[in-house]
């Protein structure tokens, strides 16, 4: 049986320095959000001129070439899933734009993972953070950004008497942009009877022939083929129904809610914690493993509706790993639906601090948190877990900011 779970211990960027080309399909990962108050490169990086950098520049410096790492770990059918705040969020957006390119942006979603909003300072009560969505490889990349997630049985309120649930869906084309002229084989005539339902491609008895019209009376096309009307004349009914005019029939779809292969439907842009978890129940979830020992982690539920965009077979990375969180809800999804998925998760033997519950319970690095995690979820979850400490000698990686650092990304 393949192990799902493997940790690395080292700097990610010499981790994923070592690692093969095109070796993973997807990137999960929460880097540092540069608050600053607790990025630990502020004071080390020079700019330019030699003076100090500032806290962005710093910061675009630190994360460039570990983002160029991890395009070049990302097989081209492959993504990248990046959470961040308003810190950063505008130079991350600019940086991946030059690293993956902007024509591989696959979307910006506001993640609500604080219903109540932070109350502590001055202004707005925040409470959303990002989630930036790149492609290796727009045109090759497999992401499938349907879910079957938010699908309520609620939108289909009509049920067969073998009791299939659906809903009816006109068959006319809505958009004008698809007409006779534009579309002229869609234009054809189908016959229907709204007492019976029945439909068909040839006149039956009983039967009224049905152009597809706009509302205003302007010609229209079907949405199927006649081949596939023929093929498929049971998915599709005649009804009466009350328009601008009065009651008039018209053709209508049969959309099944137990459709082949799973209903699924497009995820939007904005996800909110009753459907992915807070920072409430991702504290709940770390605390029930090995205690509260980590600041502000991640729920598994953002992270599992972002696997579920890719094959059940994908081979995931988190090269900034914190608690551990993805290779928590890669363990959690497998077991849910029988997936195949492995991860590699990546974390620096950073110190935790002095005097704080992680510290006190022995836990003297991040590193410490997150083998300690995974360790639980392989006790607890399943799917094993290989560990490894990566060393290699030690490189003086912030002696400049790298040359071609765009112009725009500087504050």
């Amino acid at each position: 049986m393949t192990t799902w779970n493997t940790f690395v211990e080292g700097d990610n960027l010499d981790v994923l320095t070592a690692m093969p080309e095109a070796s993973v399909d997807l990137v999960v990962t929460d880097p540092p959000y540069n608050t600053g108050n607790d990025f630990a490169y502020v004071d080390t990086f020079r700019g330019r001129d030699g003076r100090r950098a500032g806290r962005h520049e710093a910061w675009v410096a630190f994360m460039r070439p570990r983002l160029e790492q991890m395009h070049r770990v990302l097989a081209p059918t492959g993504a990248l899933a990046i959470s961040i705040d308003d810190n950063e969020q505008a130079r991350l957006r600019l940086l991946l734009d030059d690293v993956f390119g902007e024509e591989n942006f696959l979307a910006q979603v506001v993640v609500n993972l604080n219903s109540k909003g932070r109350q502590l300072g001055s202004g707005f009560a925040t409470n959303h953070e990002y989630l930036l969505v790149y492609s290796r490889d727009a045109k090759q990349c497999v992401l499938d950004a349907r879910t079957t997630d938010t699908v309520d049985p609620a939108d289909f309120p009509h049920v067969t008497d073998d009791g299939r649930a659906h809903r009816f869906l006109p068959l006319r084309n809505t958009n004008k942009k698809f007409n006779p002229v534009s579309t002229p084989t869609l234009h054809y005539p189908l016959h229907g009877d709204p007492i019976t339902g029945r439909v068909d491609v040839e006149p039956f008895e009983g039967s009224t022939a049905f152009l597809p019209v706009f509302g205003d009376g302007a010609a229209a096309v079907w949405r199927w083929s006649v081949k596939l009307a023929a093929e498929r004349p049971h998915d599709l009914v005649c009804r009466e129904i009350r328009g601008l005019k009065g009651p008039r029939a018209d053709i209508f779809q049969r959309d099944w809610l137990d459709a082949p292969g799973g209903r699924r439907k497009k995820l939007r842009t904005i996800w909110h914690h009753e459907e992915i978890g807070s920072t409430d129940t991702s504290a709940a979830e770390l605390k029930k493993l090995i205690g509260k020992v980590f600041e502000s982690p991640k729920p598994t539920g953002l992270v599992r509706r972002v696997l579920r965009t890719m094959p059940d077979d994908a081979r995931v990375l988190d090269p900034f790993a914190g608690s551990g969180t993805t290779g928590h809800a890669v363990a959690m999804l497998n077991v849910e639906d029988g997936g195949t998925r492995t991860c590699v998760s990546i974390n620096v033997a950073e110190p935790t601090r002095a005097g704080s519950a992680a510290a006190l319970a022995g836990l003297t690095t991040v590193a410490d948190i997150t083998r300690a995690r995974l360790r639980a979820v392989a006790e607890e979850v399943g799917g094993g877990l290989v560990e490894q400490v990566f060393t290699r000698p030690d490189a003086d990686l912030s002696d400049n900011l790298p040359a071609d650092l765009p112009a725009q990304l500087l504050p």
